[in-house]
C-alpha cells in the first residue's frame, strides 16, 4: 500500500485534494491508520486517480465526477458528457457575449451615450398551449439548460417550428443564485409529458409589455417603464413577470441584435 504521500506523487494529485476528494467519496484510500490517522491507497487505484484527474480536465465538477465514475453503461456516460458539453458551450456563449459587452462599453469611453425611450403597451395574451421546463438553476445565465432539455426531449414529437419562446422568471425578488426559472414553447397540441418536459394549456391573461432592442441589461429600464404605465393607467401586476425572445443568443451573439419582449401580467386595480 502507498502512504498519501507517495501516492499523491504518483497520481500527480495533491495532498490537499486527496483529502477533499475522500470527504466527498472519491478515491477514499483502502485504509486509514486509527491512531496516526494516515491514509493509505492501493496502487490498483491509480488508475481511478487517471480517470479523476481526466473528469477534472473536462470540467466535471465533484459531483459529476462521482457519478460519472458510478455509472455502468456506455449510454448513461454519454448522457452525461453531452449534456456537459451543452453546458460548455453555453458557458462559451455566456462569455463571448460578455466580451462583446466589454468592448462595445470601451467603444462608448468619451462619447456621448444614446438614451433610449420605451414604450408600454397593454397585450392579450391568448389560449395556447405550451411545452414547459421549470427548474431551480444555478443563475439566470443558465437558462439554456432548460432549453436543452425541452428541445432534446421534444425531438421525436416533430413539433411545428415557429413557436414563441418565453420565460417566466417564478421567484418572487432577484435571485443571484439558485433562481425559479420555467421557460415555454408554444406548441400546436398536448403531447406526452417528457423527463423534464410538461405539456399544459395556458388561459387567456393581459400583460403590459415593452420591447427592448439589445443586451439584457436594459430589461431594469424596460420594467420601470412598465411600472410606470401600470400604475398610470389603473393596473396591478398579476403574476410573475416573463419574457419572450423575438431574437435571442441562440439566433446570434451579437447582443446589439436580440430582441425581447419584457412582459408583466397585469389586472385591473
Amino acid at each position: 500500500m502507498l502512504r498519501i504521500g507517495d501516492f499523491s506523487k504518483l497520481s500527480r494529485i495533491s495532498v490537499r485534494m486527496l483529502r477533499y476528494y475522500d470527504e466527498h467519496g472519491l478515491l477514499k484510500p483502502v485504509s486509514v491508520d486509527n491512531f496516526t490517522g494516515y491514509r493509505y491507497y492501493d496502487k490498483q487505484q491509480l488508475s481511478d486517480a487517471a480517470v479523476v484527474n481526466q473528469c477534472r480536465e473536462m470540467g466535471l465538477s465533484i459531483y459529476e465526477t462521482v457519478k460519472y465514475l458510478s455509472l455502468q453503461s456506455p449510454a448513461e456516460k454519454s448522457s452525461l458528457l453531452n449534456f456537459k458539453i451543452h453546458d460548455t458551450k453555453n458557458q462559451i456563449a455566456c462569455l463571448k457575449t460578455q466580451l462583446l459587452l466589454l468592448e462595445k462599453e470601451l467603444e462608448l469611453f468619451g462619447k456621448e451615450a444614446d438614451t433610449m425611450e420605451y414604450k408600454a403597451e397593454l397585450k392579450s395574451m391568448p389560449a395556447h398551449f405550451a411545452a414547459s421546463v421549470r427548474m431551480v438553476i444555478p443563475a439566470y445565465e443558465y437558462e439554456g439548460k432548460l432549453w436543452h432539455y425541452l428541445m432534446s426531449e421534444t425531438k421525436q414529437y416533430n413539433i411545428p417550428q415557429g413557436g414563441m419562446n418565453t420565460a417566466i422568471l417564478h421567484d418572487m425578488e432577484y435571485k443571484e443564485e439558485n433562481a425559479d426559472v420555467e421557460i415555454q414553447l408554444t406548441v400546436d397540441k398536448l403531447y406526452k409529458n417528457t423527463e423534464h418536459v410538461v405539456f399544459k394549456e395556458i388561459k387567456p391573461f393581459d400583460y403590459v409589455s415593452v420591447l427592448i432592442s439589445g443586451s439584457y441589461s436594459h430589461i431594469a429600464e424596460a420594467n420601470l417603464t412598465a411600472a410606470k404605465w401600470a400604475e398610470e393607467n389603473g393596473f396591478l401586476f398579476d403574476g410573475p413577470a416573463f419574457n419572450i425572445y423575438h431574437v435571442s443568443p441562440h439566433e446570434t451573439q451579437n447582443p446589439d441584435e436580440w430582441v425581447t419582449e419584457v412582459c408583466i401580467p397585469v389586472k385591473h386595480d
